[in-house]
């Protein structure tokens, strides 16, 4: 075997566990122990060039203090940034949102992915690839967002009034040890065998299988919870219906826990504080609302107070942070196969904080676009409230004419 032989065996041993400049040092120390001719031995052995070698000589003449540095300062090819001096600027013109709806961008209608953002910028004249793209971007303070709900629409002047005057009224009753309730219609939910958002612990290969497409069945009904609060008590009251979200079925709702639960905790009390959203099948324009709450408030014999959120901020309501919130991590990924499933699941709502829910299906029959007339909502034994009375009224038991 020829001593070239040997000498490249030794460097494919040695070299690939150097790095460029410690690499450079060992060729040309090795060069120079060689004598004549060292410089090209080492080059045909190793696969490097003589000018490398020559340069490395150099090094090894002037040794410099030790450092991390593997090449001079400047030394290396050039990023594409700095060669390509307009690339950050166009592709900032791509993602900006000024420029978003311009009939110039190729992107105007499209997710903007790194992949395409490359195309986009590949076909304007910059070389580059989506995972330069995607450096470039986290370099300007870029990252991918989701969109946040925090925009309520146009703001009511007053707006935070309401809600002091809302809270004010919650705690001179809590005092009072009167009841609270906050209520309102959970998200309708599929039945049947569909997809639930969220995970849930199962043997590892073995998912829950649902349908591929969520095609509601018509004979079945969707699964139409309602919930009523009890702020005091942090327990909760979720009615199961079937048929429509309408205020019929909600009062229908609030009898039902005043029935099996309210008139047991508080026996001796008639009044009762609803904090309700501004709109929906519980809505402060809802003439049906108020008629079916004279109702309930002259069975039970309940002065019924109701004080709504401003318009645009339902989702401050405490029933959703409070109760609807643990109901859907409670049943996360997990098919509602039936109402009762459903109800179940409800039911077995529990958090560190205590609160405990009560579940019942609703199989009535609650028809829309009922129509209630002037007269009826004349005959609503309701008081508005000196500040804002369309949004913060009191409902008291009608009593009955006696014939002489």
């Amino acid at each position: 075997m020829s001593d070239d032989t040997l000498l490249a065996q030794k460097f494919a041993a040695i070299l690939p566990h150097l790095n460029e400049k410690q690499r450079r040092l060992i060729l040309a120390a090795e060069a120079r122990s060689l004598g004549h001719g060292g410089i090209s031995r080492v080059a045909r052995a190793s696969g490097i060039s003589r000018a490398t070698i020559q340069k490395a000589l150099l090094e090894v003449d002037r040794p410099e203090p030790p450092t991390d540095r593997v090449r001079r300062a400047g030394g290396g090819r050039k990023r594409t940034r700095d060669r390509d001096l307009s690339l950050v600027a166009d592709l900032e013109a791509l993602v900006n949102p000024d420029t978003r709806g311009d009939p110039l961008s190729p992107l105007r209608w499209t997710c903007k992915s790194t992949r395409q953002l490359a195309e986009a910028l590949n076909q304007r004249g910059h070389a580059v690839s989506e995972h330069l793209v995607r450096d470039l971007l986290h370099e300007a303070g870029y990252s991918l967002q989701a969109n946040a709900k925090t925009l309520e629409g146009s703001r009511h002047p007053d707006r935070d009034a309401q809600f002091r005057y809302l809270n004010d009224q919650i705690k001179a009753r809590l005092a009072q040890g009167l009841p609270v309730v906050s209520v309102d219609t959970k998200k309708k939910e599929l039945v049947g065998v569909f997809r639930n958002g969220g995970q849930e612990w199962q043997p590892q290969g073995t998912p829950e299988h649902v349908n591929v497409h969520d095609f509601p069945d018509p004979t079945v009904g969707k699964a139409i919870p309602y919930g009523i609060y009890d702020v005091g008590r942090n327990a909760g009251w979720v009615t199961v219906g079937q048929d429509h979200d309408t205020a019929s079925f909600a009062v229908a709702s609030l009898h039902r826990w005043w029935e099996v639960v309210g008139i047991r905790v508080y026996p001796q009390t008639d009044q009762l504080l609803i904090c309700a959203d501004g709109g929906g099948s519980n809505g402060y324009r809802v003439r049906l609302w108020k008629l079916e709450l004279q109702h309930f408030a002259t069975t039970t014999g309940v002065r019924v107070t109701v004080c709504h959120l401003p318009p645009g901020t339902s989702k401050w309501n405490k029933i959703e942070h409070r109760l609807f919130s643990h109901i859907s991590m409670n049943w996360r990924g997990r098919p509602l196969v039936s109402h009762q499933v459903v109800v179940e699941l409800i039911g077995a709502t529990t958090t560190r904080e205590g609160l405990q829910v009560q579940a019942e299906r609703d199989t009535g029959i609650y028809p829309t676009k009922i129509k209630v007339s002037d007269a009826e909502l004349a005959a609503v034994q309701i008081t508005p409230h000196a500040f804002h009375g369309e949004w913060n009224y009191t409902i008291a038991p009608a009593v009955a004419s006696i014939d002489l």
